[in-house]
């Protein structure tokens, strides 16, 4: 049973859970690993889901335009069509390193990239990466979610504004507030991941939506995928290998943070700048 708590017993969980074991981070010298927490002024209602202890928001019904809005990507990206969506809860944060070794304790599974990661995400608050699609698929699993199908995962982006080239708007003088990409400047210290929770969040109260790490989806990839209606089921057919990522990350440069961008990558390949996030059903109808 997934249980909701207030946020003041979300901080204490918090504060217990960075007290306890846990394998020494290795950090980089002279890296800069404080974070400045920015907080959206739109409310949102959120819950700490039980089994990994994550917090997740809730993200309304509702439906969208999902596409290119201005003819600057590929034609992978049209055309754009309407998703009708249900409420559902996505994480806010890009899974870090702590939890999916919560999970790896927990379970035995089988990883051993440990050293790659810590290559670009030292410490345990910074967004687990060198993850497959498959490890990302066990991971949910283990916690009782999944992971976000394409469409909910630019409707999440979105964050309810109508057509925007970018989650905060159209404007891309203000992406360094919001996202980790393409080197340093304003908020942006980090010449690789950043902790999660660094940059502001989107409307609906979730962080690194745009930068940061790539974000496995649900969906296999197919160039035709927004042509053709019976592809838009993940588990319906498909004429392509690769699974979706979104999301753009912090080698990449601004064009590729656009809440349209797609990108595909085969789904055993794991690399240092893909990483993923969850999502479920309403908890009151989880058993």
């Amino acid at each position: 049973m997934v249980v909701q708590r207030s946020v003041v017993v979300m901080l204490l969980m918090i504060a217990f859970i960075g007290c306890g074991e846990d394998e020494p981070e290795k950090v980089k010298p002279n890296e800069v690993i404080e974070v400045e927490r920015i907080i959206d002024e739109s409310p949102t209602q959120e819950i700490i889901w039980e089994k990994d202890g994550t917090e997740m928001v809730l993200i309304p019904a509702g439906s969208f335009e999902m596409g290119d809005h201005f003819n600057e990507g590929l034609a992978r990206e049209h055309p754009i069509h309407i998703v009708e969506l249900d409420a559902f809860y996505m994480d806010k944060y890009e899974v870090t390193v702590r939890k999916f070794r919560e999970f790896v304790r927990e379970t035995g599974y089988e990883y051993d990239r440990w050293d790659d990661v810590a290559e670009s995400s030292p410490t345990s608050r910074h967004p687990m990466i060198f993850v497959n699609w498959h490890d990302a698929t066990a991971y949910c699993e283990w916690a009782g979610k999944r992971l976000p199908t394409e469409a909910e995962w630019e409707y999440v982006a979105r964050g309810g504004l109508s057509g925007k080239r970018y989650l905060w708007g159209d404007n891309e003088d203000q992406a360094r507030s919001y996202a980790n990409y393409n080197g340093t400047n304003g908020k942006d210290k980090w010449t690789r991941c950043a902790p999660v929770d660094s940059f502001k969040s989107n409307r609906y109260g979730l962080s690194d939506m745009a930068g940061n790490v790539y974000e496995w989806c649900a969906d296999w990839y197919d160039e035709d995928y927004y042509n053709n209606s019976a592809l838009r089921n993940p588990q319906g057919p498909s004429s392509g290998e690769d699974r979706v990522l979104r999301g753009g990350s912090w080698p990449n440069v601004s064009n590729l943070l656009r809440v349209a961008c797609r990108f595909n990558f085969n789904p055993m390949g794991a690399n240092f700048n893909c990483g993923f996030r969850c999502v479920s059903g309403p908890p009151a109808v989880q058993q």
